[in-house]
């Protein structure tokens, strides 16, 4: 069975390639990505997921699988998403400096029925100084990144702890996706 993974992230793609899963194709879903008046950080990436392989299955060739996800950084009932400007992803790093938050990531295995699955973890930021948050916003390593920090990179040095999967908060919970991809017949237990 082919899988498509529906996402541009570079960091997805990595993450199955650890668990020993290449993709046979690669093609982003282009939806909103705009959160409804009043929607909770959980529903709106469970949405998004489901948008996003319902978008990319409705072009792909017959009998494909579709993997998508959703990851965002939510903050009580705030969600926090992939910042527009170095204004706003500075913004978002004193927001979370010196405490608690969630990565919520939604995984959607689209075909002839929809999988779904919803991954939570908790990360601890600690207290952040102005000099931390202006090095870390000129290296860069914000772009592209839910709630403006990428753990895998130099944000790693801002957390002390998290309770739950890593790869989550990487963007794509490794256990819980293999889980998925087993169950639908795309790995068998002796290549997961």
């Amino acid at each position: 069975m082919r899988l498509i993974l529906g996402s541009a992230s570079p960091r997805r793609l990595e993450l199955l390639a650890q668990a020993g899963i290449t993709p046979d194709a690669v093609r982003p879903a282009d939806i909103d990505e705009t959160p409804a008046k009043g929607e909770l950080p959980r529903p709106y990436a469970e949405r998004l997921a489901r948008e996003k392989a319902a978008a990319v299955l409705a072009g792909a060739p017959e009998g494909c699988l579709v993997l998508c996800a959703d990851t965002i950084v939510a903050l009580g009932r705030r969600i926090l998403g992939k910042p527009r400007d170095a204004a706003e992803a500075a913004q978002f790093l004193y927001l979370l400096s010196g405490r608690r938050h969630r990565v919520i990531t939604a995984v959607a295995l689209a075909g002839p029925r929809l999988w779904t699955r919803t991954v939570e973890t908790t990360v601890q930021v600690k207290r952040l100084s102005d000099a931390e948050i202006s090095a870390y916003i000129r290296s860069g390593d914000w772009q592209g990144k839910a709630g403006g920090y990428g753990i895998q990179g130099r944000a790693q040095a801002f957390i002390p702890a998290i309770n739950g999967s890593y790869s989550n908060v990487v963007g794509l919970p490794l256990c819980e996706t293999v889980n998925l991809l087993t169950g639908a017949g795309v790995l068998t237990e002796e290549t997961a």
